[in-house]
Formats: C-alpha cells, sequence, structure tokens
C-alpha cells in the first residue's frame, strides 16, 4: 500500500490500499482518525461546513481492484462500488433493468459532482437518495467484514447505520441487484411465458420531491415497485421512503397488508394513513417531519392509484422491468 504526505501537517495523510484487507487493516489501526473515501464529494461538504472534523488519514478505495465495474451474472447485476453515478446513470443495461435507480441518481447533484462522487459512496452515507429505488429492487450489499466478504440484504445493512460497533467499520464493495421475472431453470416455454405476462403487469416509480427543481436536498424521496393481477389484485409490492438526513426504510408492514388485495379507495386510503404511521422522517429548519409525511403518503398513494387504472385501461403487460 502507498501513502501521499501532504505538505503541510494540518492536511490528512491519504492511503491508497491495494485490497479490502489493506484498506480494513488501515481503518483499523486508524480508528475513528481514519475514513474510508471514494469521489469525497459528500465528506466535502461535511469538512467544509464544519459539521465534521477533516480527519487525520484518509483510506482511498480507488485503487482496490475491481470495484470500478460493473457485471452480469445469472442471479443478477453486480455494481462495484467505485463506480462513478455518472458511470451508473449512463449504462444502457442499468437503464432497461432497474430503471428507478438511474431516475434517482439523475437527481443526485450536478453532472460534475456524478463524475467524482460514487455509488459506494452514495450507499454508504446512509442518506442517498439512490438508497430507497436500490430498496425497492430488494439490491444486497457485499462488504468486507475484516476476513471475508459478506452479504446482507439493503434493508438490513441500513438498520445498523447508527450501530457504532457495525456502522463505520463496514467496508462497502458492491451492490447486487436481483433479476425478477426470470424463468426458473430448464422452464422456457415461450407459451408459458407469454400466458405469465398477461395475466401480471408490473409496476413502479421513482420519486424525490425537492424544494426547488434543481440541485437540491430532498424533502422526500420515495420508490415504489410492484406487480398487479389483470383484476387489479396486488400480487407483490415494495415500498421504501427516505429523504433529507432520514435513513431511508422499506414499509415492509404495509407492503404485507398490500398484498393480496384489491386496489380501491378504501385500500388507497389505508395505505395513506398507515404512511402516515410507519414513516419517520427527521425534520429540519426546510420541513418538519408532518409535511414529509404527508408528502410521502400523497407521492406513493398516487402511484400506486395510476398503477391500478393502467390496469383496468389495458388490461394486462408490463410497464417496468
Amino acid at each position: 500500500m502507498g501513502k501521499n504526505v501532504q505538505e503541510t501537517m494540518t492536511s490528512p495523510l491519504v492511503w491508497h490500499p491495494q485490497t479490502p484487507a489493506e484498506a480494513w487493516h488501515l481503518k483499523q489501526t486508524h480508528g475513528m482518525d481514519g475514513v474510508y473515501i471514494s469521489g469525497g464529494t459528500l465528506l466535502r461538504t461535511h469538512w467544509e461546513s464544519g459539521s465534521a472534523a477533516m480527519p487525520k488519514h484518509l483510506i482511498d478505495l480507488s485503487a482496490v481492484k475491481g470495484l470500478n465495474e460493473m457485471r452480469v451474472g445469472e442471479t443478477g447485476l453486480l455494481i462495484g462500488g467505485q463506480m462513478s453515478l455518472q458511470a451508473c446513470r449512463t449504462n444502457d443495461f442499468l437503464l432497461c433493468h432497474f430503471p428507478m435507480v438511474t431516475e434517482a441518481i439523475r437527481g443526485i447533484a450536478a453532472p460534475s459532482i456524478r463524475q467524482l462522487a460514487t455509488i459506494g459512496g452514495n450507499v454508504a452515507s446512509h442518506i442517498g437518495d439512490s438508497l430507497p429505488a436500490l430498496l425497492a429492487y430488494d439490491a444486497e450489499v457485499i462488504w468486507f467484514n475484516g476476513t471475508a466478504e459478506q452479504r446482507d440484504m439493503l434493508a438490513d445493512w441500513l438498520r445498523f447505520a447508527n450501530d457504532s460497533s457495525h456502522g463505520m467499520e463496514r467496508l462497502l464493495l458492491g451492490i447486487q441487484l436481483p433479476f425478477y421475472g426470470q424463468s426458473e431453470a430448464g422452464e422456457d416455454d415461450a407459451d408459458s411465458e407469454q400466458a405469465a405476462v398477461s395475466k401480471i403487469r408490473r409496476f413502479c416509480a421513482y420519486h424525490k420531491v425537492g424544494r426547488r427543481e434543481a440541485f437540491t436536498p430532498s424533502v422526500v424521496t420515495g420508490a415504489i415497485n410492484g406487480a398487479l393481477s389483470n383484476t387489479g389484485i396486488v400480487k407483490e409490492i415494495r415500498i421504501a421512503l427516505g429523504g433529507g438526513q432520514t435513513i431511508p426504510l422499506r414499509l415492509e408492514d404495509l407492503e404485507k397488508e398490500l398484498t393480496g388485495e384489491a386496489v380501491d379507495p378504501k385500500l388507497l386510503q389505508h395505505a395513506y394513513n398507515r404512511i402516515l404511521q410507519l414513516y419517520e422522517p427527521r425534520e429540519d429548519l426546510f420541513a418538519s417531519a408532518g409535511y414529509r409525511k404527508k408528502t410521502a403518503a400523497n407521492v406513493i398513494v398516487s402511484e400506486l392509484w395510476k398503477a391500478a387504472r393502467n390496469e383496468a385501461q389495458t388490461g394486462g403487460g408490463s410497464v417496468c422491468s
């Protein structure tokens, strides 16, 4: 591993580990004085605003091999944590199969920032605008635990975000997005596939609500991903909400309550009320918790209503991967 020593003693030492094990060792050596860094765009805003102190050691992950690439596997898409947001934003495969992720990235900062910022940094921040979209796709995270790679559901990984025994020690390596709607091994009957498609309609939507249209922190970020039968019954659904300094989460209780039910005014009202109960955003100077709750409920219920209306008008098909 290498080290760049800055000219002044007040500047941090920048380390360039070549492997996850080296990066981990550096973090254990320097403890709270060392910080993992990717593009560094979010961390830089914290240092410049004075909300966080400049650390003595920066552990630059850009030289760790294999993290700056995207790989298509049999069961899903693996996105290396060091891929820039812009590289993800312009990737045709990601756009085709996971459009909410590219839509989420489109609203993050300015293009010049997206050239530097990484998907791993956005996820590791625990509040990145990409997180609701990733949660709605049932994403997994791959991280290094000190001895080996470990996989966890992103939803579970985020639950430990404020746990000092897990949070800053976790070295994120990549994100896995699973493929859905694929035939089981050996089942490639075109007629059966067409019959299944005709009965199920997939839908998804991502929204970032800010205080203005351009480069702005989010008030609410929300994603919904699901499937309806041709009779308007919810076959599956995932709902994720975040925004501002709120760590995004899946509304799993509501998802269970909606599954198997017909989308009608009563169900939409139930969904609205439950979002007000389950979503617990952090308020700040820009928006109260109550405003964020109502905005989130309106966003999700509106998309569920539109999906059911489209189903009634078209009688089936697919509108989202």
